[in-house]
């Protein structure tokens, strides 16, 4: 009787990983450009000829099993080996390929984005994918190659390193300041109004900034985006706790009571498996040198 792993289709793989990455027949479907009839009868093609199932299936998406873990681990080393020999034949060299890289919405679009020209000019065969998420996104899980957060986060299968650091302050507009008075002390702060997090979206304790710098704030305007609550802060609707860095394209906002400020670390974390890519070194170097030439204005120290 012949093997059944010879009826092993490479698009059900490639289908596979795409699955994994998207954690949804539909997510899956639509970067694939396929029905989600055709992609989920590829997917169950795919675990009859591997013997077990590859997730568990539920309302929030797709989750891997153990067995589906393992089958992950040897069709992304299917694919590194592809890669490499397409960037050998192209001449592209070892760091070629795709990163999918995540993080949070406001460092995102507010400095890291703007800073990525210099990496993409030095590794042009590099795919750069930022996915801006307002949780922890499950490097264990594939739902990304790297996740650059305001924590350390912990699981077996992952490697985390301190990258850098920035600080927080409050911020207000010469509109809200004329109107309500600037703050020169802590019991000052109670008595005006805030712009913050809606607490119902806050997965993560590390984005809460205003409590920490404000005792029992009162907020007058919620918002899930750090942009949003920016220029909410600019139209005078009342006092936001910003990094520094995303005053960086808005000149309109004031700092105010400098000496209170709050700190977050910033930490990188890929998959074990991933560690030693040459793609992935290049980016985690590329990422720190960045940090540490910036930290000064990271810091606020710097208009």
């Amino acid at each position: 009787m012949s093997d059944p792993l010879w009826n092993l289709d490479w698009d059900d793989l490639k289908v596979f990983l795409v699955s994994v990455r998207c954690q949804s027949v539909s997510g899956a479907a639509k970067e694939l450009k396929l029905s989600h009839s055709t992609v989920s009868r590829r997917l169950s093609r795919l675990e009859h000829v591997l013997g077990s199932a590859l997730f568990e299936r539920n309302r929030d998406g797709l989750f891997l099993t153990t067995f589906g873990r393992s089958v992950l681990t040897r069709a992304e080393e299917v694919v590194a080996g592809i890669n490499n020999l397409r960037s050998e034949l192209s001449g592209d060299g070892p760091t070629g390929g795709i990163i999918r890289f995540a993080t949070m919405e406001g460092i995102a679009s507010l400095y890291l984005a703007s800073r990525l020209a210099d990496f993409q000019a030095s590794y042009p065969s590099v795919r750069l994918e930022l996915l801006t998420t307002p949780r922890q996104v499950h490097i264990s899980h594939r739902e990304a190659d790297m996740f650059l957060s305001f924590f350390q986060p912990h699981g077996d299968d992952m490697v985390s390193k301190k990258v850098g650091a920035f600080e927080i302050g409050l911020y207000a507009s010469p509109g809200y300041i004329e109107q309500h008075g600037l703050p020169q002390t802590p019991d000052d702060l109670s008595k005006h109004h805030y712009v913050g997090y809606l607490d119902q979206f806050v997965e993560l304790d590390t984005v809460r900034w205003l409590e920490e710098l404000v005792k029992r704030p009162r907020i007058v305007f919620w918002s899930n985006s750090m942009i949003a609550q920016r220029s909410a802060a600019r139209g005078g609707l009342g006092i936001v706790a910003l990094p520094h860095f995303a005053l960086a394209e808005n000149e309109s906002l004031v700092r105010i009571m400098p000496e209170l400020s709050a700190r977050r670390s910033i930490w990188i974390t890929v998959h074990h498996d991933l560690r030693n890519l040459p793609r992935i070194v290049a980016l985690q170097k590329y990422f720190k040198e960045l940090f540490e030439t910036d930290a000064s204005y990271l810091a606020g120290e710097i208009p």
